[in-house]
């Protein structure tokens, strides 16, 4: 599995031009599952998602965790992050997850941050949606269940 988490301090999502889905301080989340990905990667993006000490301490460094902050996250199903941009100008999607797998693995995701205490919104799996984000510092980072 892949993600990449934007801390913000507001995200939305829309479909049709209705927000489905909106959270105020947290984490962004684009989710992606590749083919081989089983509930135990899922599981430990998100145990590491909450952990992460990134949010800003009372003096100002990163020291402190999304539990640590009460932030939420929005996660957004996002089958692109497995791109293969090897060849010519048209990305190949062939290296995702299909829809069920897909679709099974980013709700696990989802289910395994509510579980850890953290409030999760969600978009739409497989839906056109439109995501807006204040990316709070920047501060972005990938995570990769291969690289971990």
């Amino acid at each position: 599995m892949r993600i990449i988490a934007q801390r913000v301090s507001n995200a939305s999502v829309a479909i049709a031009g209705k927000v489905v889905g909106a959270i105020d301080g947290g984490y962004m989340v684009l989710v992606g599952v590749g083919p081989n990905d089983a509930p135990e990667e899922a599981d430990k993006l998100a145990q590491k998602l909450v952990k992460l000490r990134v949010f800003s301490d009372d003096a100002g460094k990163m020291n402190r965790s999304l539990l640590d902050v009460g932030g939420a996250v929005l996660s957004i199903s996002q089958f692109t992050l497995y791109a293969d941009l090897k060849k010519g100008n048209r990305p190949s999607f062939t290296g995702a997850a299909g829809p069920e797998l897909g679709r099974a693995l980013y709700e696990h995701f989802n289910a395994e941050l509510a579980r850890l205490g953290v409030t999760v919104a969600t978009g739409e799996f497989g839906a056109d949606m439109q995501v807006t984000l204040t990316n709070d510092g920047p501060v972005t980072m990938t995570m990769d269940t291969e690289a971990m």
